[in-house]
């Protein structure tokens, strides 16, 4: 029996990417919802572990030539069958404009790419959907002119604030073959891009929420003595925007008299110079380095620990994080938080309400670290009143049924 093809294609940078679960629990749940669709993916995947959840995907998974100079025999072939396809020299001139003004390798294979995505969609394909609103819209968005498809993209935070205005406002209006919608995880970002929409009704607001259904119930977390042993735990990339070099020059102008701990979760560029800069400060034996962990080991990490800490912040080339998905995870186990009012991050946590959201500055998250370990029975109070949140507002299932049915609307029956 020949099994139906997909109507909706969903085009990822890379699959499994362990530091991507956002995206995999979206898909997961959108195929739970009813949606079948394959994925198509720009990048191999490079992690050595993945997430429980990439397994629970069903459908088929596509890798685009990463680099166009190592298939080129399915590069070339693909670029003939697109030049027969309707919407091809439209497409070629959408992308000769935008390579005028970015005239980069990296523009170039977007449209290789696009040739080969546009070439190899089976034909009963209605809807190519983007998650990122950088490379991969564009190639996704390409790829629609030439078949004269609808195409829509999810936008996150990095794809947000470093893609160059010119290429938003394109990829969010009607005349310039923009998407039918776009969805974004934070009110700011939504908000940033209404103001470049030509409708604003064009991009919605989609939290990620969180699948409390993958996550154990809360530990009975038992007070904690304020001159007892205080274990902090930080999940995420070694990268700049995520400030753990200025928590580690924090670390230092700690007092003697507390007995804390550090333990970090996730890879990342930074890892070296990261672990040079704890050696040099003294402080190595305070500190456990523990690489990338699957979904069992953070959760564990979570609820052994007694602070959760991440000093976002903005990045020299304007990264950022949005709301990052591992602070909902903390608040899930009631795990009291400390971070930064950067980007989204005060939609989910008020400070002194939900958690602290403390200034990146190493004084700044010292003290608020030293205060926090002092008063056990108030980090306990906002870690409730975090739980509380998360279950009123952040649960992933409304989310959800508004993409559902945003996709919905864009094919007649992709379900």
């Amino acid at each position: 029996m020949t099994t139906a093809q997909p109507k909706l294609a969903v085009l990822v940078k890379g699959w499994p990417r362990l530091s991507e679960t956002f995206i995999a629990q979206e898909l997961v749940a959108l195929q739970e919802a009813g949606h079948s669709f394959d994925i198509w993916s720009l990048r191999h995947p490079t992690d050595v572990k993945r997430h429980p959840l990439h397994d629970r995907f069903q459908g088929q998974v596509h890798y685009l030539p990463e680099y166009l100079y190592e298939e080129p025999q399915r590069v070339w072939a693909a670029r003939q069958t697109a030049q027969t396809l309707p919407g091809y020299a439209e497409a070629y001139r959408v992308w000769r404009a935008d390579l005028r003004r970015d005239p980069t390798h990296n523009r170039i294979r977007r449209f290789g790419q696009a040739c080969v995505l546009a070439a190899e969609l089976p034909d009963v394909t209605q809807v190519v959907y983007a998650h990122f609103m950088h490379t991969p819209s564009s190639v996704a968005r390409y790829a629609a002119i030439m078949r004269d498809l609808p195409w829509s993209f999810s936008a996150h935070a990095k794809d947000i604030w470093t893609s160059p205005e010119w290429e938003k406002i394109e990829k969010l209006r009607t005349d310039t073959h923009g998407a039918a919608f776009g969805a974004t995880c934070t009110a700011i970002g939504a908000d940033h891009l209404r103001s470049l929409a030509d409708d604003p009704a064009r991009v919605d607001l989609i939290y990620h929420g969180l699948d409390l259904n993958r996550f154990p119930s809360p530990p009975n977390r038992m007070p904690r003595a304020p001159d007892g042993p205080f274990n902090m735990l930080s999940v995420g990339r070694l990268v700049e925007k995520k400030g753990f070099d200025r928590l580690i020059d924090a670390f230092v102008m700690l007092p003697e008299t507390l007995d804390w701990h550090w333990t970090h979760i996730g890879g990342g560029t930074l890892g070296n110079a990261l672990r040079d800069r704890a050696d040099a400060a003294g402080l190595s034996q305070r500190i456990t380095w523990q690489g990338a962990c699957d979904q069992p080991e953070v959760i564990e990490a979570m609820r052994s620990a007694d602070l959760f800490v991440l000093p976002s912040r903005i990045a020299s080339d304007g990264d950022r994080d949005g709301l990052p998905n591992v602070l909902m995870e903390a608040a899930s186990q009631l795990l009291p938080i400390l971070s930064t009012p950067v980007s989204a991050i005060p939609e989910f946590i008020e400070t002194g309400t939900h958690g602290v959201l403390s200034d990146d500055d190493p004084a700044a998250l010292a003290s608020a670290i030293i205060h926090l370990a002092a008063d056990p029975q108030q980090t306990a109070l906002m870690a409730s009143a975090a739980y509380d949140r998360l279950i009123a507002d952040f649960r992933m299932d409304p989310g959800i049924a508004r993409l559902s049915k945003r996709l919905r609307a864009l094919g007649s029956d992709i379900g």
